[in-house]
């Protein structure tokens, strides 16, 4: 008889990305940004993946492992890490906000994706970057992106509802402006930064009981961002607005997915979103938290792969 206490992710290879072709993209202020990309390179579909907050590109690990497998060379998978996270460059404290982030998006489609239909998909931080690009680049949006998903993310700043009220917080503006300014002093004090900000970081990734294997891979993720980057991004976080993005995207395809627990982002926000943007999915999880591409992978996938069909779909009855 099967264990149904069993670990169903222990012994998982959660490199596979890391095993990807890499490659390094330069910023428009020379921070480097890494990429990793699987499947053809002229595939007619690139979906580009954008991480969150304090992740980096191995978040998307079970899409790339069981999309790939779906996709097959029809569609080429690129992941970047965000300025600060994971493999990439080191970036200045000024530098650390959604607009930058927007255009180091931008830049990455401009080196890598030159040609082709493009989809992407935003987790959380990373839709808001999605969503910065939109409003900055709105020509090429129109004419090259088929596709948008937005997962746990939102259009306008964190602190007004869910966990985001925590972020105007005396001690998290404390450890902001500290780690803005001392970062590799507060890099000694690990312990205590993890102490302010764990609310955010952590206690709200998954609202079910899943696999600890994926608990340590997820914590292990945001043990290892620079106390200096989720500092310097705090602010940011807070008084993001990119609502003037989602006229952009009224023509296209796009998926609205959240979890029903995220207490991050809450699900009557991405209600609010999807109302915004006549051609969306809305996506409810019942039971997710702010990780749900990893908390249900199944159904975040089968999601996403929706999306690229419809995309697909909606571009060539264009052109027909």
């Amino acid at each position: 008889m099967r264990n149904r206490t069993a670990d169903p992710y222990e012994g998982e290879d959660f490199g596979l990305i890391d095993s990807d072709r890499g490659t390094e993209v330069r910023a428009d202020d020379g921070v480097m940004l890494a990429v990793r990309e699987a499947g053809p390179r002229d595939a007619p579909t690139t979906v580009l993946f954008v991480h969150g907050f304090s992740n980096r590109m191995t978040s998307f690990h079970l899409q790339r492992r069981d999309l790939h497998d779906r996709w097959g060379s029809s569609v080429r998978m690129v992941f970047v890490d965000l300025r600060g996270h994971g493999r990439s460059g080191t970036p200045s404290t000024e530098s650390c906000t959604i607009e930058q982030l927007g255009r180091d998006i931008g830049t990455v489609i401009d080196a890598l994706v030159p040609h082709g239909r493009i989809v992407l998909i935003g987790h959380s931080m990373g839709g808001m970057a999605v969503l910065s690009a939109a409003r900055q680049r709105p020509d090429l949006f129109r004419q090259r992106v088929a596709g948008i998903g937005l997962v746990s993310s939102t259009a306008a700043g964190l602190a007004s509802e869910g966990l985001g009220r925590n972020l105007r917080n005396p001690l998290l503006d404390g450890f902001a402006f500290a780690a803005r300014s001392t970062p590799r002093l507060l890099e000694h004090s690990r312990v205590a930064a993890k102490t302010v900000i764990w609310p955010i970081l952590h206690a709200s990734s998954f609202r079910t009981r899943v696999s600890p294997t994926l608990v340590h891979f997820t914590n292990t993720m945001i043990d290892q961002t620079p106390v200096g980057t989720i500092g310097s991004f705090l602010r940011t976080l807070e008084v993001h607005d990119e609502l003037a993005a989602l006229p952009v995207l009224a023509d296209i395809p796009v998926l609205v997915l959240s979890g029903s627990g995220d207490v991050v982002v809450p699900f009557s926000g991405a209600q609010r979103l999807a109302t915004e943007l006549p051609h969306s999915e809305l996506v409810r999880v019942d039971g997710a938290g702010h990780m749900v591409h990893l908390e249900f992978p199944d159904l975040v996938n089968d999601a996403i792969d929706r999306l690229v069909q419809r995309s697909v779909d909606a571009q060539n009855h264009s052109v027909g």
